[in-house]
């Protein structure tokens, strides 16, 4: 960088002179900046519009276009306290006859109250407490058979065997078990529900009954006195009747002729369960497409028909220094509301889903269908407000002013003749979702896979502007080094000549 001496010696501003010199050159570099900005301003608004063409392609047509996305059915019972039913895809349609004559039952014992012998403490028993503490000494090794599920597992203990260890014994023979030091119980019971997953406990009288383990049954047959004895639940299947035929599940569920049907309660009487096509699930997925559909094709065109923006570039430092901060938002968003006026890309987008919704579908039949068949319409082009007439709307639809009041077409035809609603609508998704994929497929230097602009390009031209700006800043800073060192030498022989002027008045005595 020159040095830069002000105008001392001459007298003349030259910075303000150097200034107004560089200002042509300042100019240029300010558009490629104003240039680039607005290239950034599009690149955002195309961002936010192409992540919900994104959306509307994978959340809806990569559904609709298949016709298993509409054999949806669903169940209703007359009793929901007693049964709930899931529905699946090979579920048949009709009117069944369903009682719950079982639950499932798990096999559960609660012990009774166990306590210490005498002379081993006053504490109550705990996990740490051992045979000894609940029955006294005893010498060698005794013997608890837990069976379950057709196999039998010894337990053998000792005297100086914890009631933890013991615990640790149930667990690994397959059982739930847990002493509660408060109550000074065990509590045992099978991990799974069901007959099969019963357990019984036999072995040595003596242990079983010191922890308390014995049922009142099993006492008496072993002539055994307990001061409390367990309580057992025995597990045990549920078991329901579909149609006069029986079934039974260890858990409660039972999965039948595409039913996932879950008992809750015994019936008093027969409970009707009623599988039919799930109309309301077609009409609702074809009314949320609809939505979001009219909202993106609703922005397109307010996007494309936008006011110009006519006298507004984007603003430099020292402009937006000069204004407040409100001002400067208003003044932005008066160019970024019309970037994509008038845009080529977004104008081919918007057509191709415009021409595939309003043209027809040829059927299997023969017959050509389009969606006014469906009673689904745009409106006139007085009764649509701006940039919204190329929306779609179902008439009938209680949630559409315009439409609430007409003849639902659409449900009826849903009800009574499913399978054109459905032939109609996933060809229909096909072709749009096919479209939008044939117009986001990557394009070398142009576009990225799964993106509707073309932001390769558009990155590229980016960054483009940048290497161009920074070239031009430094013929800027360079063009305004080589003045100063001009003005620099002007005035550097400017003072040379009054220092001679000063030595010549000096020598002749002025």
């Amino acid at each position: 960088m020159a040095m830069r001496m002000t105008g001392m010696m001459s007298g003349m501003d030259t910075e303000s002179i150097i200034q107004e010199l560089v200002a042509a050159r300042q100019k240029k570099v300010d558009v490629k900046k104003k240039e680039q900005t607005r290239l950034d301003w599009k690149q955002e608004a195309w961002k936010e519009l192409n992540s919900k063409l994104k959306k509307l392609q994978t959340k809806y047509l990569s559904t609709m276009r298949f016709s298993e996305a509409y054999t949806k059915k669903t169940t209703k019972v007359s009793n929901s306290n007693a049964v709930s039913v899931i529905t699946g895809e090979n579920a048949v349609n009709g009117v069944q006859e369903l009682e719950v004559m079982e639950l499932a039952k798990t096999g559960y014992l609660t012990g009774g109250k166990i306590s210490r012998v005498p002379g081993t403490g006053t504490d109550d028993l705990t996990a740490l407490s051992t045979l000894k503490d609940v029955m006294g000494s005893f010498t060698g090794d005794k013997t608890i058979t837990v069976e379950k599920g057709g196999n039998a597992v010894d337990i053998k203990v000792t005297e100086d065997t914890t009631i933890s260890e013991i615990l640790t014994q149930f667990k690994d023979a397959g059982l739930n078990a847990t002493f509660d030091a408060k109550n000074q119980r065990f509590f045992i019971s099978s991990p799974k529900s069901g007959e099969k997953n019963n357990f019984e406990m036999t072995g040595d009288t003596d242990v079983l009954s010191s922890l308390g383990l014995m049922t009142k049954e099993q006492a008496d047959q072993a002539g055994v006195t307990m001061s409390d004895y367990a309580t057992k639940t025995k597990g045990q299947d549920a078991k329901i009747s579909l149609n006069g035929a029986t079934f039974t599940s260890e858990d409660n569920t039972f999965e039948i002729n595409g039913l996932t049907i879950t008992a809750l309660d015994k019936t008093t009487a027969p409970v009707t369960v009623t599988t039919q096509q799930d109309t309301d699930g077609i009409y609702d997925m074809i009314k949320n497409f609809l939505k979001e559909y009219n909202e993106i094709v609703n922005e397109m065109d307010k996007l494309y028909n936008a006011d110009r923006a006519k006298g507004y570039e984007p603003l430099t430092d020292d402009e937006k220094d000069s204004m407040s901060e409100k001002e400067v938002e208003k003044w932005e968003t008066k160019i970024k509301d019309s970037i994509l006026r008038r845009d080529d890309n977004l104008s081919e987008v918007n057509s191709a889903l415009q021409s595939i919704m309003a043209g027809g579908i040829e059927m299997k039949n023969g017959k050509t269908m389009y969606l006014y068949d469906f009673g689904i319409e745009t409106l006139g082009y007085f009764e649509a407000a701006d940039n919204e007439k190329h929306a779609y709307h179902i008439a009938g639809d209680p949630d559409d002013e315009f439409t609430m009041n007409q003849e639902d077409k659409l449900k009826s035809m849903i009800s009574n003749d499913p399978d054109t609603v459905i032939e109609f609508f996933s060809k229909m998704g096909k072709s749009l979702y096919d479209k939008m994929f044939d117009m986001s497929k990557s394009v070398d230097g142009y576009r990225s896979f799964g993106n509707f602009y073309d932001d390769k390009k558009m990155k590229s031209d980016y960054d483009s502007y940048t290497s161009k700006i920074k070239e031009m800043e430094a013929k800027v800073a360079e063009y305004e080094d080589k003045w100063y060192r001009k003005f620099s030498k002007m005035e550097t022989a400017l003072a040379k000549m009054q220092s001679n002027m000063s030595a010549v008045t000096g020598l002749l005595g002025g």
